[in-house]
């Protein structure tokens, strides 16, 4: 990435960071004793959620590298920064093209744009198995307080489910990026642009989709890497069993902390437009420990506290990382790839723009 961008992109994560911390309510009934002895296994379980993340990622540009491969804390680095600006920016826009940026130096924009494609995919399947494994659970656990709306809210669920399975499958077997990227073609004002990119760079979607491709074609890899994001979804769950059991409430389950993540998480990506998730998540914490607890809104506010000092920790370590140690970012130097060519000017012979 260009020291410029890198410079931009540390101001702007202080600046956000800043925001944050005013953002920040602290309840005037806070249990300091209490928070000073479950707040650092809040933090600290995220870390290992973290390195789970991290690996995930490993593993997915390991294997579309071209031979280039990432050290294991290099990823953890590069994790925790795009984590930060994913949380830190509306729609989570930051954390993509921070690490297709730092990438494409190494192994190529064409195999830089696949990777972080794979490893979001990854990510969002993860989240769905998630709120699958939740929806059971509930309805196990919890069978007494299962209503018609509950029944048929959960069906609804598991259907949306099984087709993003499919629809995911689908997508690692015949490609994605160029199917997606085709749809600005009939985008009003985006037409000519589209055209002339695809025109110029046909070769580099042709190969960033067979990367997509060659992920699923090597079981190994795509297993590992979706077993440690469904890992770090479960295990995040604690942080919920050590704030429920810092309030003081009894008998907290870990089936209770993931329902709780499971929902507050579900709330949270729904709502992903706003930026910090403001609201968002001490909405679904609300409401879901009312279902299970009985409690009021006020137990969602505490228990957003810790989650919030929690995010503030780790997205300040991400931004910090953002200037460290970028020249070694990979193991060793890639062939050479495909240019992605995005000079919006160059010339194109009529016939090689696509047609309607």
């Amino acid at each position: 990435m260009n020291p410029l961008f890198r410079n931009i992109l540390l101001v702007f994560g202080v600046v956000a960071l800043g925001v944050m911390c005013w953002l920040v309510d602290i309840p005037d009934d806070i249990n300091w004793e209490l928070a000073a002895v479950y707040l650092p296994a809040v933090i600290g379980i995220w870390g290992v959620v973290y390195c789970l993340n991290a690996y995930a990622a490993k593993v997915i540009i390991d294997t579309v590298g071209n031979g280039s491969r990432i050290p294991f804390w290099q990823s953890f680095k590069l994790t925790l920064s795009a984590f930060a600006y994913t949380f830190l920016t509306p729609f989570g826009f930051g954390g993509g093209p921070f690490r297709v940026l730092e990438l494409s130096r190494f192994i190529g924009m064409p195999r830089a744009i696949s990777s972080v494609t794979l490893y979001s995919l990854m990510h969002i399947l993860g989240h769905f198995m998630q709120w699958a494994t939740c929806v059971v659970i509930f309805i196990v656990v919890y069978t007494d307080k299962m209503t018609p709306l509950l029944w048929t809210l959960f069906g609804v669920y598991m259907v949306v489910f099984l087709t993003v399975v499919v629809v995911f499958n689908w997508f690692y077997t015949n490609g994605l990026l160029e199917r997606l990227f085709k749809i600005f073609f009939y985008v009003p004002g985006l037409k000519g642009w589209s055209r002339r990119l695809y025109a110029r760079n046909t070769e580099a979607f042709r190969l960033a989709d067979e990367n997509v491709m060659y992920l699923k074609q090597n079981p190994r890899a795509f297993w590992s890497s979706l077993v440690c994001e469904y890992a770090g979804r479960l295990l995040n769950a604690w942080e919920f069993w050590f704030i429920l059991t810092a309030f003081g409430l009894e008998h907290v389950t870990y089936a209770d902390a993931l329902l709780v993540i499971g929902f507050s998480s579900l709330v949270g990506n729904v709502l992903y437009v706003l930026p910090l998730q403001l609201g968002a998540r001490e909405g679904g914490l609300a409401i879901i420990l009312h279902v299970l607890y009985g409690t009021t809104a006020g137990v969602g506010i505490f228990a957003s506290f810790y989650t919030r000092i929690r995010e503030l920790f780790w997205v300040t370590i991400g931004v910090s990382l953002v200037k460290v140690a970028n020249k070694s970012l990979m193991k060793a130097p890639a062939a050479e790839a495909v240019a992605f060519v995005t000079q919006a000017d160059a010339p194109v012979s009529p016939a090689e723009i696509p047609t309607e």
